[in-house]
């Protein structure tokens, strides 16, 4: 594949146009546009871009095609394996997607914490109904996960003078201080006023908060996932919810989306969101840059960024 033009596809013009907006990609690179409906442009494509939701699914159609990169646009990348025919080495969109779900998460907590959603309902049926709420200030948080979307958190979190504790698949040090091992959380989570759930999904994870996960919260707390839906047991959370006992945030859910109708909708104390953690405006600037970025090294011969499933799998 050296020998040639690199050959790039994306899958639409807004990606493109992204691209283009960033710099543009060099002379010596074609762009095609495919999203893997249709039957590929080429037997050989340097770096393949699928479409953003949905896209596992579609991974089939790279079957007998070769390829350098397939660049998702997703940090998730749990079913991926799977579906992604063997040859190919897969990249996912770290640096893409933290910025924008860090920014909800705070955003979900604040509007739970300072009771929006109540100040919204009594708004519309015409009620001046004022409150006081919790703040966000002085609280204990546990943040659960601490690659790039909980750094991400951490950092906005800063400003609101809470008390964080933070939680990972193993205990450690790092230069912003002590991280606990996932092991702790029996003896941590009764002290957490508010879990924000943000570990990758992974057969560890699946499940992991569960029945005794938050039967282990105190009371009046808030669980705030915006992980995967699977992270958590829904029947649980539904369980803790009906009962008031205690409340939720939920970007993600388990099935997905969730279904029209569903006892979670009607709760007061549970506030959805449908999946749209990484859907900004923040999200296009930088999947550009990274596309770009992407390309760039493979000119150069290096190897790409982010990669998290090999050829060799």
């Amino acid at each position: 594949m050296n020998d040639r033009r690199l050959l790039v596809t994306l899958p639409g013009s807004t990606l493109l146009d992204a691209v283009n907006a960033e710099g543009g990609f060099p002379d010596d690179v074609d762009v095609a546009l495919w999203d893997l409906d249709s039957p590929p442009p080429a037997a050989e494509i340097d770096l393949v871009v699928p479409p953003y939701m949905g896209s596992s699914a579609k991974l089939g159609a790279l079957a007998g095609v070769r390829t350098r990169l397939v660049q998702s646009q997703s940090i998730g990348y749990d079913d991926v394996a799977a579906n992604l025919p063997a040859g190919h080495v897969f990249a996912n969109a770290a640096s893409v997607h933290e910025t924008s779900t860090a920014e909800l998460a705070l955003a979900l907590i604040l509007a739970a914490q300072r009771g929006i959603p109540e100040f919204v309902r009594a708004a519309v049926e015409g009620r001046w109904a004022p409150e006081r709420r919790a703040s966000l200030a002085d609280r204990r948080v546990l943040l659960l996960g601490t690659g790039g979307v909980g750094q991400a958190i951490e950092d906005r979190l800063a400003p609101f003078e809470v008390a964080l504790t933070r939680v990972a698949s193993r205990a450690r040090d790092d230069d912003r201080g002590h991280v606990h091992g996932i092991d702790e959380l029996p003896d941590l989570l009764p002290r957490a006023e508010i879990v924000i759930v943000g570990v990758p999904l992974t057969h560890a994870t699946t499940g992991l908060v569960d029945a005794a996960f938050l039967a282990a919260l105190p009371d009046g707390a808030l669980v705030v996932n915006i992980a995967r839906g699977r992270v958590a047991d829904t029947a649980a959370i539904l369980a803790e919810a009906a009962s008031g006992r205690l409340r939720f945030a939920l970007d993600v859910t388990d099935p997905e989306p969730l279904p029209e109708g569903h006892p979670l909708f009607a709760l007061p104390n549970v506030l959805i969101s449908p999946h749209v953690g990484g859907a900004s405006t923040a999200m296009m600037p930088r999947m550009a840059r990274l596309v770009r970025r992407q390309v760039k090294r493979m000119l150069a011969g290096d190897e790409p960024v982010n990669v998290v499933l090999g050829a060799d799998r």
